[in-house]
């Protein structure tokens, strides 16, 4: 016995992966109903073992259904999760749209999973920005040990962040620098990305943080501790899948890096490899189609009282997005709704 699940946006990066870690994790599904535009009406995309023929989002009658996990991005999340939610359905958002929201629980379940109890306020639950995600991972449970004061990250975003077209674009400027004549200008992103960095994410606000470095100001203080201070830069790499973060950390309580390594090895989701030698790290092609949030480069910010510096990498479509949407609906199936 399980649940009628349903996948919205299931043609898309992000889509796809829910679908592939619903059957990697063998969450108890009954039935599937997988959700695209009308342009993509009728394709066939793998369920594990079989073959599921997509659906139109626009007529589909969620009453009946248990689990709704959206990858639709913002505007359309705006139109069709109410409906899911009037008709009793739960919906698990990866988009934007309600993770600001006071009365709408915003989960990383390593970390938050208490939270999972607010979704009746709304029947919504959001998902985190992938940048967000890997990292609070990574600092509840240093957290715990010694109280964080404040944090000052820098990430390096691949372009799988900003969906197919970002990943089509550093793949179509890359081959074009190769053949005269074929250069690909900027579209997706603002600046080349092939063979370079670009320090935007999302637009500019006032203060001149980019909406990226802003949510995850926001989004690190709900989850985690309002009282702790952030503060981001985000950097668009020509890599195409998994984010990198270089975090530093300024405790309450001084934390040794030893017993910092210790506590993280200790950690839900999270993988430690930090030897001292030329290799002994992880970079984001190794994350790749991997569960954990990986932590590298564990050492003393000798600059200050009580610092801890760290190198956080993780799969954004993965952790940063689809199998933290899985996990949330395991938490609701576990805590909350029962099985057919």
């Amino acid at each position: 016995m399980g649940y009628r699940v349903v996948v919205a946006g299931a043609t898309g990066n992000v889509g796809r992966e829910m679908l592939n870690i619903l059957a990697e994790r063998e969450f108890p599904v009954d039935e599937i109903a997988a959700l695209a535009s009308r342009r993509s009406l009728g394709s066939e995309i793998s369920f594990g073992d079989r073959t599921v023929r997509t659906q139109d989002l626009d007529t589909f009658d969620f009453t009946g259904w248990d689990i709704a996990l959206f990858a639709v991005g913002s505007e359309a999340t705006r139109i069709y999760a109410p409906r899911a939610a009037a008709a009793g359905c739960v919906v698990i958002d990866n988009s934007s749209l309600y993770r600001y929201d006071p009365a709408i629980p915003l989960i990383v379940p390593e970390v938050n999973a208490d939270a999972i109890y607010g979704y009746s306020n709304r029947m919504i639950i959001a998902n985190p920005n992938c940048s967000t995600a890997q990292m609070v991972v990574a600092l509840k449970p240093l957290h715990d040990r010694a109280r964080i004061k404040r944090v000052v990250v820098a990430t390096y975003q691949s372009v799988s962040g900003a969906g197919k077209e970002g990943i089509d674009e550093l793949w179509d400027q890359t081959k074009g620098l190769y053949v005269p004549g074929q250069e690909v200008a900027p579209k997706k992103f603002q600046k080349q990305i092939a063979f370079n960095v670009i320090p935007q994410i999302d637009v500019f606000m006032d203060d001149g943080s980019t909406k990226e470095e802003w949510k995850m100001v926001a989004e690190t203080k709900k989850i985690l501790d309002k009282s702790i201070k952030v503060t981001a830069t985000c950097v668009r790499v020509p890599v195409f899948v998994g984010h990198s973060e270089a975090v530093n950390i300024e405790f309450e309580d001084f934390l040794d890096e030893h017993e910092a390594r210790d506590i993280l090895r200790e950690a839900p989701g999270v993988l430690v490899i930090d030897k001292r030698e030329p290799g002994g790290y992880i970079t984001p092609i190794e994350c790749v189609g991997e569960y954990a949030t990986y932590v590298s480069r564990i050492r003393q910010d000798s600059t200050i009282d009580n610092g801890i510096s760290l190198w956080c990498v993780s799969d954004n479509l993965r952790k940063g997005a689809a199998l933290n949407a899985v996990q949330i609906a395991e938490v609701l199936g576990n805590r909350c709704l029962k099985k057919a």
